[in-house]
């Protein structure tokens, strides 16, 4: 049984199955072929139906010493559990070599937060850009009045958007649609921008539904998404990290933060557990605490 063939049908059963994002799929044949290196390695090579739970053990021991946190070493223990799930449901396995193995530890990890003076400060810098202005200062309300991932906004469509009612449809992780609103803000920034500078960009048929463009008619990319907040963060001084995602902590953070209900914040994230939106209540008792220490008589320390 060779490595390259059960990775592959395992990329399959990822897609198909479990409908997950090429991104999600990407991360995990990275994983498992880091295992698969492993085995090629040793001293008597080692097929994927033969990896004994000491193996394993001796794997994620080697991978610990490359100084990985515990958040990507439980990550690849993840990947190895679910890929060995796999082997057995398709009947490669009797028994399953990681069924034992224990997850590391994990501490609740506190994501930046931009103020909203601090967004306000972007969006006005988004706006002065000479050419792509309109652009991405759309780009900018519209992450932060979504909260949407990244990958979600560079795919969004212009069928998808109805700015009569104010709302979008959004292709979120493992091909499931939400409707999200827009505020007003959003809404006004897209509507200038798709009706101002986005119809003196030239069409390219395949590409010409995406609302967001570059100059050239092409999709925006993550990694252009990320520039544009770079060029931005710098321009206003700001020193804290600053990524796409930090606007959609910042969007949640802000509404429980205000009151919202968590599980409302949950819908409108898309996030399928409840527990990866509690951390955002988190996020409100360190702003509680914080506001303790700064301004209670007997808080300061």
């Amino acid at each position: 049984m060779e490595w390259e063939k059960e990775i592959h049908d395992f990329e399959t059963y990822l897609l198909l199955e479990k409908g997950l994002s090429r991104n999600t799929i990407e991360a995990y044949h990275r994983d498992i072929g880091k295992l698969a290196d492993f085995c090629r390695q040793h001293e008597s090579p080692v097929s994927p139906e033969t990896v004994t739970p000491e193996l394993l053990s001796e794997f994620l021991q080697s991978v610990s010493g490359e100084n990985l946190c515990a958040r990507s070493q439980a990550r690849l223990l993840s990947c190895i559990k679910t890929f060995y799930k796999f082997m057995i449901v398709e009947e490669n396995l009797e028994t399953n070599p990681a069924q034992l193995l224990e997850t590391p530890k994990i501490g609740t990890h506190l994501p930046d937060v931009l103020s909203v003076e601090e967004i306000v400060a972007i969006i006005d810098a988004a706006s002065q850009h000479p050419k792509d202005g309109q652009r991405n200062r759309a780009i900018i309300e519209t992450l932060y009045s979504s909260g949407v991932r990244v990958s979600e906004l560079i795919s969004m469509k212009l069928n998808d958007l109805n700015l009569q009612d104010n709302y979008i449809k959004v292709h979120g992780k493992g091909n499931k649609e939400r409707l999200v609103l827009l505020g007003r803000n959003a809404h006004e920034a897209l509507q200038t921008y798709i009706e101002g500078d986005r119809t003196r960009i030239p069409k390219i048929k395949e590409y010409k539904n995406f609302i967001f463009l570059c100059r050239s008619g092409k999709p925006l990319s993550r990694v252009r998404v990320y520039n544009i907040i770079q060029e931005l963060i710098d321009q206003i001084g700001l020193s804290k990290r600053v990524s796409p995602h930090t606007f959609r902590h910042s969007f949640a953070t802000h509404l429980v933060n205000g009151g919202a209900d968590i599980r409302l914040v949950q819908d409108m994230l898309g996030h399928e557990s409840i527990t990866t939106t509690e951390i955002y209540t988190h996020i409100d008792n360190e702003y509680l605490r914080d506001t303790l220490v700064n301004c209670h008589p007997r808080g300061k320390k």
